[in-house]
């Protein structure tokens, strides 16, 4: 049984098998899953887990080559979204896109991980980058 980390078993096999380039959504509650795509539903209640706390407890173990986010985050929830552009590694290229692309883009994603977060806009793609 693990005592830290991500216990999540299928969390923890998916940040285990996420190799560079892959792309991992974090989403709020209500971000749609397309089809083929795997998912992690989180949330069990609004707001639980918040979608900074996981953002944060995902930066710990990944390594990201690219943020992008919806640009209407920085319009409808600006304060709410400096706080996520604030947990990502320094000098990390962050990119915008409007939300309708987002959503296409995530498409192609590994993995999306849902989140309990009701703010609008609170979704982020990581782009995943090379340990050595």
């Amino acid at each position: 049984m693990l005592k830290t980390g991500i216990l999540h078993p299928q969390l923890a096999r998916i940040m285990a098998e996420i190799r560079h380039m892959d792309t991992l959504v974090i989403g709020d509650a209500g971000l749609p899953i397309p089809k083929g795509v795997e998912r992690v539903d989180l949330g069990w209640k609004e707001g639980s887990p918040a979608y900074l706390e996981v953002l944060e407890e995902i930066l710990k173990y990944m390594v990201v080559e690219k943020a992008t986010f919806a640009t209407e985050a920085k319009t409808v929830s600006p304060a709410f979204h400096h706080k996520a552009v604030a947990l990502l590694p320094k000098g990390l290229p962050v990119n915008y896109i409007s939300h309708a692309e987002l959503k296409e883009q995530s498409k192609s994603a590994k993995v999306i991980i849902l989140t309990g977060e009701f703010t609008p806009y609170t979704n982020v793609i990581l782009v995943a980058g090379c340990a050595y």
